[in-house]
């Protein structure tokens, strides 16, 4: 379990990576953010890619809660994946400032070719695996993959584009348009069943 110090650490870097970036984010600017000095900041970590791997780590464990939560809230899987795709309005105003945390982050490792890209991608595997799940439980076992990719595409487009437009009406008919879709992969089990 991480100390304090250090959980306040990670915290302001997730912050810090999410809105300027890995790349211009230096250890003077979360150390500044966390109001501790230097020397007690390399207590805790020693390098900048030792606290993106807390930083994913920490994003990862935050995604797995909110799947929990999700899971907690809505007894069905169509219902688990509404929340999902909601989260394009959920988190509209932090989107529309800084795109999408996650693939603003995997787009940025990316492009500098960091060790921690595929630990970046994890968190996207996250909620592959728990949409992959949530279809499987709605009858769509052969194509569970592929739905669940589409919606993170969807996720990902839609992000993207409401951070280049910052046009939340077109959010709004997005998620009414794919949530439409989703009721057909409902609509098709219903049919199926005696």
């Amino acid at each position: 379990m991480p100390t304090a110090t250090r959980q306040r650490i990670i915290e302001a870097a997730d912050d810090l990576f999410y809105r300027r970036g890995f790349d211009h984010t230096s250890f003077a600017d979360i150390a500044g953010e966390v109001h501790i000095s230097r020397g007690n900041f390399y207590h805790h970590f020693r390098t900048k890619d030792e606290i993106l791997a807390a930083v994913i780590e920490a994003r990862q464990a935050s995604t797995r809660a909110m799947i929990r939560l999700w899971e907690d809230q809505e007894p069905t899987p169509e219902g688990r994946i509404r929340c999902f795709i909601r989260i394009v309005i959920t988190n509209g105003a932090l989107i529309e400032r800084y795109g999408c945390p996650v693939g603003t982050l995997t787009s940025e490792l990316a492009k500098l070719d960091h060790p921690c890209m595929e630990q970046a991608r994890s968190v996207f595997s996250v909620f592959r695996d728990w949409l992959t799940e949530q279809f499987t439980a709605l009858g769509h076992k052969d194509q569970a993959d592929e739905l669940a990719m589409r919606v993170l595409a969807f996720s990902q487009g839609v992000a993207t584009l409401h951070n280049a437009f910052g046009d939340e009406a077109f959010v709004q008919r997005e998620v009414g348009s794919m949530e439409q879709w989703l009721s057909t992969y409902s609509e098709h089990l219903k049919r199926k069943e005696p």
